[in-house]
């Protein structure tokens, strides 16, 4: 596993989940299925992202900073079902990531639910 010293950059509104037990309510608010295809949005160090891979058929995740990039890929390289792209979300072709006919979907109201938890 690559060690992250990597700081917390402020131009990226980046603050790292460390706290276990808000990442374990986190992970089981989501109740990651081994049939679903995910998608995370910042997974900054990989603080939930292992927790989702380990559970889900496929998943995404969009990170912005180049440093990060390569931290999520080193140490979560053994999850074949795990597909980094660095990138800006909010500038990202999310139909891209749709397999054959499968249909996106999101969850508006759990994003909601934990934006105070997750941002400060």
């Amino acid at each position: 596993m690559v060690k992250n010293r990597l700081r917390a950059r402020k131009r990226f509104g980046q603050n790292f989940l460390q706290d276990k037990m808000i990442i374990a309510d986190i992970v089981a608010a989501i109740d990651p299925q081994i049939d679903e295809h995910l998608v995370e949005i910042g997974p900054g160090r990989g603080a939930i992202t292992e927790s989702l891979v380990k559970s889900c058929h496929r998943l995404d995740v969009i990170e912005l900073d180049r440093d990060l990039v390569p931290l999520l890929e080193n140490n979560l390289s053994s999850y074949p079902q795990l597909f980094v792209h660095e990138a800006d979300a909010l500038a990202f072709d999310y139909g891209k990531l749709a397999l054959g006919n499968e249909k996106l979907t999101g969850d508006r109201k759990l994003a909601l639910q934990h934006y105070n938890t997750i941002i400060i």
